[in-house]
């Protein structure tokens, strides 16, 4: 394979070097989708379904279509300003819906296709959302609570849906000319969900520069691509991490993504098989991803394009790193960031990887570890991981959780952003994690706050009390466990504890409910009666053999 020469070859001269340039201005859709739309033979996606059906999509139709979305939208009452909940599997229309709403100034809210009906009545009256964008098997969903949601007026289905506006034939339907929206750079842009140790999910308020600009550094840096890449990004559309790797980044560089819509349970077999029949040059998948596919007989295949993996999510185990390396020629590299930033920390491929180490600050960031008073910890001490905000925040990082300035506030110490994940820098600048400062659950790239799967336990008529917190799991990295005392009259058993499961996966997004289920007399509890749920955590540390976090 031709030897790709990196877009960071010194990385102490880039990170001292480097500058935002932050433009007052800024459009994704008219400053980069359509400046790759120039070439109207520049291919920005390959997409197949499991039948193996595929379709191309230049930037030139990205544009044209997002054009006549923007219009169509428009048209229906929705303004520049306005929050659209996009809801949509790994479809063309979701970058088409993604790239619309940016051009005309909308702000985004994507959302998994896995939130329940409740989940999205939440979201849609949170975010004072106007419109919504999704399918048929989620229309249904959106009719369940509309009434219950005064903001939301437009309805966009891509499929058929009574009462709801046809995606394929309103676009078809209207003009490709759409005046050019000047927003700047100030203005919000996407609004993401994300969980948070207490309460329902924080919204994150990003603006045009804080990600669709700052990714810039993710797609050229970490994912390292150019004009002739062709990347596959795993993550579900709902999460920060698709904007990452399925969007941003790449369409910067101007990659071309590769997208598989694929339906049900995923396979790894079948992962393996496009790697080696598609010219993917490049990977971003989360661990969990890796460690299944390790366990596969990866001698059976020939990766002869790839030439570049990353990983993101959660810590990546070192004897994944090796498996992989050992039967692919290719290292691994992770990468550390939030919902609330672009990419902060990597392993950047000029750079050694040491086994388990989040790797090198992004450049943009000044990262360090903090003590309580925020003052920057010497090499080897355990602390907060932090970002310097002051006197100028890098462009990468989050505006304000919305509607919520103490909660914001919350996040700042000192001159400090403080990111809740605790870690050790080592004498060569390497940072190293820890592991989460509250009781957010990480689990196979998907992030889980306690009090949402608690809530859902708690609606149960066996359930008396819950504690829910992270269990160490070798495939998942983390998954979500839960101790329950029982209600006067129920007793443990196996029946009940499915039961229990299939509760939570109606009650809320599949993907919270808990893999594990423990019975407990009682909870332990501070003397103002809050749950110690450190305790169980550590409990869970301790039968899997692990140190303590802190």
């Amino acid at each position: 394979m031709t030897q790709y020469p990196h877009n960071m070859t010194n990385y102490e001269e880039t990170y001292q070097n480097f500058e935002w340039n932050t433009p007052e201005y800024f459009n994704f859709a008219a400053d980069v989708v359509d400046k790759w739309a120039e070439d109207p033979e520049k291919l920005a996606i390959i997409w197949i379904d499991e039948q193996g059906t595929e379709i191309r999509h230049t930037f030139e139709q990205i544009s044209e279509q997002s054009c006549r979305l923007a219009n169509v939208l428009k048209q229906n009452g929705v303004k520049q300003g306005d929050s659209v909940i996009i809801i949509l599997p790994r479809l063309i229309e979701w970058w088409e819906s993604m790239t619309a709403c940016i051009r005309m100034g909308a702000i985004i809210s994507p959302g998994t296709i896995q939130l329940t009906s409740k989940d999205i009545e939440f979201r849609v009256k949170s975010a004072e959302a106007v419109a919504v964008i999704t399918d048929e098997s989620n229309a249904s969903k959106v009719d369940e609570i509309a009434a219950n949601c005064p903001t939301l007026k437009t309805k966009l289905v891509v499929g058929k849906n009574e009462g709801w506006i046809s995606y394929k034939s309103a676009v078809e339907n209207t003009t490709s000319n759409f005046p050019e929206v000047k927003t700047k750079g100030s203005d919000g842009a996407l609004l993401f969900f994300t969980s948070g140790t207490t309460g329902y999910p924080k919204m994150t308020l990003h603006t045009h520069i804080s990600y669709p600009y700052a990714h810039k550094v993710t797609g050229k840096y970490w994912l390292d691509l150019n004009q002739d890449d062709l990347h596959w990004n795993l993550s579900d559309t709902g999460w920060g991490k698709a904007a990452w790797s399925s969007l941003f980044g790449p369409w910067h560089q101007g990659a071309c993504l590769f997208i598989h819509h694929e339906v049900g349970k995923f396979n790894p077999k079948k992962m393996l098989e496009l790697l080696q029949n598609y010219p993917i040059t490049t990977l971003c998948a989360a661990p969990t991803i890796y460690r299944m596919l390790v366990l596969e007989d990866l001698d059976q295949y020939q990766f002869s394009n790839l030439r570049h993996c990353v990983g993101a999510g959660e810590p990546l185990n070192p004897d994944v790193i090796n498996i992989w390396r050992q039967h692919t020629g290719l290292t691994i590299r992770d990468g550390y960031g939030q919902t609330e930033t672009v990419l902060v920390l990597a392993n950047f491929p000029c750079l050694e990887v040491r086994n388990g180490a989040m790797g090198k600050p992004t450049p943009g960031f000044k990262v360090a570890i903090i003590d309580e008073t925020g003052s920057e910890l010497p090499s080897g001490k355990e602390g907060d991981i932090a970002i310097e905000i002051e006197p100028d925040p890098p462009a990468g990082i989050f505006k304000e959780y919305w509607h919520d300035p103490l909660k914001t506030l919350s996040t700042h110490r000192g001159r400090w952003y403080v990111t809740g994940d605790r870690g050790v820098k080592d004498e060569d600048g390497y940072f190293w994690f820890v592991g989460r400062a509250d009781d957010v659950i990480l689990t196979a790239g998907y992030r889980v706050g306690p009090f949402e799967v608690e809530s859902a336990l708690i609606e149960h008529q066996a359930v008396a009390e819950s504690a829910v917190v992270a269990s160490p799991d070798e495939l998942r990295g983390e998954i979500v466990k839960a101790y329950v005392v029982l209600a006067e009259g129920y007793q443990p058993s196996l029946e009940l504890i499915q039961e229990l499961k299939n509760h939570v996966k109606k009650t809320t997004a599949p993907y919270k409910y808990p893999r594990e289920i423990e019975f407990i007399e009682s909870l332990p509890k501070t003397v103002s009666g809050k749950i110690r749920r450190v305790q169980l955590r550590e409990m869970e540390r301790m039968k899997n053999d692990l140190p303590p976090l802190r």
